[in-house]
Formats: C-alpha cells, structure tokens, sequence
C-alpha cells in the first residue's frame, strides 16, 4: 500500500517509470481477471491496455484513496462490463491462455494435471452468467468486499451475496460432474 502510494506521487509528477512498475506490478492479475470475465485473453488484453491508457489519462489529478490493485481491478471489471454489453466478445480462448499455472515442479505430469484443472475450470466460468462471474471473481480473486461490488453492479449487497453463492453452487456441481440450469 505504502509502494503504491509512493508509485502514484511519482506518476502524478511525470515518472515514467513508476507508471511501469505499476503496470508490470498488477498486469498479470488484471489480465487474468478481465480473461475471466470476458472468457477471451485478446479482448482482456485490450480491456487491460485501454484501462491504462485511461489512468495514463488521468495521471495529473489522480488521487489514490484506496487499494490501487482494487481500483484498477474496478476499472477493468467495468470495462469488461461495457465489452460484454456492447458485444465485442470475439471467440473464446481459454482461461488458461492468460497465463500460467506456477508449480514446485517441471515434471510434465504436473503441468499436465494443472492444465487441465485450468481447462475445466475456464469452461465451468463460461458457462456461469456473467453477473454472476462478476461477483465471482471479484471477491475470490481481488478480495473486493460485497458492498464495493454491489455498489458497482447496481444492485443491493444482498443480490451481490446471492449472486456469489448461485455462481459457486453452479461452479461446483459443474466440476463435480453434476449440470445445473
């Protein structure tokens, strides 16, 4: 928190270097978030770039009154959003082409194990609603509370907390072999 505030002041002063750091600091995870609610690494990609390109943008008046991960993770989660509601998904690519799984070992037994969790899981997302995986993956992976999500979504924290629950029940009974409509 402290580093990204430092980051900040000096991006707000012109340093080109604090804006790549931040980049490089929270582009993998960015990715991965708007591939997952997008189902798509070239359009999470470009969602990714057209959010910087947006806080480049902005770097004079910025002011950070929070987590940067999570307002940069809010800022892509809406863009992903504004994609899906404009229609400018392309054909899916899996989840696991975002980027890869890490392991203790490079014994090919557990890539190919790790490969094909990631595989299920990416095409278990899919078929998620995308309301649903936007809550999903939001307080999962970015740690955003209900509240900021509800907030985001238009909705009461209680449809933000249904949302999540329906998404993890449809999620579970997929990959445990059972299909829920």
């Amino acid at each position: 928190m402290l580093e990204d505030k430092l980051l900040i002041w000096k991006f707000n002063r012109g340093n080109r270097d604090a804006l790549r750091r931040v980049y490089e600091k929270y582009k993998d995870d960015l990715v991965t978030l708007a591939a997952a609610l997008l189902v798509d690494v070239s359009s999470a990609e470009d969602a990714v770039h057209d959010v910087f390109v947006s806080f480049i943008k902005s770097a004079d008046k910025f002011r950070l009154t929070g987590s940067l991960k999570g307002y940069l993770a809010t800022c892509v989660a809406n863009n992903a959003r504004n994609r899906n509601k404009a229609g400018q998904r392309h054909q899916s690519i899996g989840l696991d082409e975002a980027g890869s799984v890490s392991s203790d070992s490079n014994r090919p037994e557990y890539s190919a194990i790790f490969g094909e969790e990631l595989r299920q899981l990416s095409w278990a997302l899919s078929q998620i609603p995308y309301e649903q995986r936007e809550v999903l993956i939001l307080h999962a992976c970015t740690g955003m509370k209900f509240g900021a999500i509800a907030a985001q979504q238009s909705v009461s924290i209680n449809t933000a907390q249904g949302r999540y629950r329906y998404a993890l029940d449809k999620l579970r009974s997929m990959l445990n072999g059972e299909v829920k409509k």
